[in-house]
């Protein structure tokens, strides 16, 4: 969709009746029903040539209406420095590596405005981030998902970031994560190879898809059985999408413990037992962390190499699911 376009929505013959939200939504697919209420809320859409109609996302259209919606241009907001805590393991004039804890957002976004990683690291390195990378991601090369922890690098001035961002491009930036997840994988080692997309039924979710998408792959080593259910597995991304470890382990019939998105069904919840389910909702998280990041100094040339223990709340999880044997012994 092209910030700043008005669409042109006629009521079709057979729609007559239908609530105002719903046609928009379903006559321009790049608009959520939530963006449609937004964008009614905010007098941005009006029935052609009687814009005096007071309209609500409930209004419902009549046959002969035509509507023009306004879609204005995204300004996205430019972060604040707030005073957040940051486990910083390395820093110097180029770049900071941070040990990201669950629950702290990458960079701002709608839902996510400010309390981010952004705005913490503009509290800590000052004005020398601005600019780096995007006025509402500056520094950031790549991100971690809310509730996954771990290791993370930022640029500091341009040169590091066009440096770092060339070997994220060229996947020499390695990545290798530690994940809980349930069932156990028949190959203790493989490859998971599928294009991820945004998600057919679901906008919130990516998929492996079958036709577009962008090439993803995902290299795992089972480390050992977790109990009788569930398993420890070692990943290693070879591409960088949206969801990927995610999605990929959950393609394989093996989602990661906690996951509200790709977790699993009812199902496999019924052979949970209660207190284990206590503690896994008690942590709040996906049972997922960055554990190891490798990568070229993009001004020295050393290649550095940063490792990080499993965080205190996971380790409890797989304790808890580790002592599941006992409990059906």
């Amino acid at each position: 969709m092209t910030p700043g376009t008005t669409y042109t929505v006629p009521v079709p013959a057979d729609k007559g009746g239908t609530r105002l939200d719903r046609l928009l939504a379903e006559a321009v697919p790049a608009l959520s029903r939530t963006r449609v209420k937004a964008l009614i809320d905010g007098g941005q859409i009006a029935i052609a040539g009687d814009s005096e109609v007071r309209l609500s996302p409930a209004y419902r259209v009549k046959r002969g209406e035509t509507f023009r919606v306004l879609v204005p241009e995204v300004r996205p907001a430019v972060p604040e420095p707030q005073a957040i805590p940051l486990a910083i393991v390395f820093e110097d004039a180029d770049v900071i590596v941070v040990d990201k804890p669950a629950g702290l957002v990458v960079h701002p976004a709608p839902g996510n405005p400010d309390r981010t990683l952004v705005n913490a690291l503009l509290a800590h390195a000052g004005e020398s981030l601005s600019g780096i990378g995007g006025v509402a991601r500056p520094g950031i090369v790549h991100r971690l998902d809310k509730d996954t922890s771990g290791l993370l690098v930022v640029a500091k001035n341009d040169a590091a970031h066009q440096g770092l961002a060339g070997q994220f491009a060229s996947r020499r930036l390695r990545r290798v994560y530690t994940a809980l997840v349930w069932g156990v994988p028949v190959k203790r080692t493989g490859t998971i190879e599928g294009n991820i997309g945004r998600s057919a039924t679901n906008r919130r979710k990516m998929a492996v898809v079958a036709k577009g998408g962008k090439v993803a792959r995902t290299h795992y080593v089972m480390i050992r059985v977790a109990g009788p259910h569930a398993s420890l597995l070692e990943c290693r991304l070879e591409t960088g999408r949206t969801h990927q470890i995610r999605v990929h382990l959950a393609s394989l019939g093996h989602p990661v413990v906690g996951d509200p998105l790709y977790g699993g069904s009812a199902a496999r919840r019924r052979f949970v037992p209660e207190a284990v389910r206590e503690v896994i909702t008690r942590a709040g998280r996906n049972a997922l962390h960055a554990r190891e990041l490798a990568f070229v100094h993009p001004t020295s040339g050393e290649r550095l190499l940063f490792r990080s223990p499993t965080p205190n709340d996971m380790n409890e999880v797989i304790r808890a699911i580790d002592a599941m044997g006992t409990l059906d012994s």
